[in-house]
């Protein structure tokens, strides 16, 4: 077999509810349903698995102040002396 050909895999007894769910996950991903099982395949086999960093830097300096939030928070951060006795 050719180094560089691409293997197929005929699959059969693939339950109907299991099919609904990878067709369903396909189409929410927007991507066949070869593409999706063949990715899936490669993540379960651990292969072209590489990984990804991402940057946080698009966050920064997104903060808004919110009053209602900053109130909550100071209820939960009182400290019950009871129950630290």
């Amino acid at each position: 077999m050719p180094a560089n050909k691409d293997i197929q895999y005929t699959i059969r007894g693939i339950p109907p509810d299991v099919d609904r769910s990878l067709r369903a996950r396909a189409r929410r991903k927007g991507i066949s349903l070869n593409r999706l099982l063949v990715d899936e395949l490669s993540a379960a086999g651990g292969v072209g698995m590489e990984t990804k960093h991402r940057s946080l830097k698009a966050l920064g300096g997104k903060w808004l102040e919110d009053e209602e939030f900053d109130r909550i928070l100071s209820q939960q951060r009182k400290i019950d002396s009871e129950l630290w006795k």
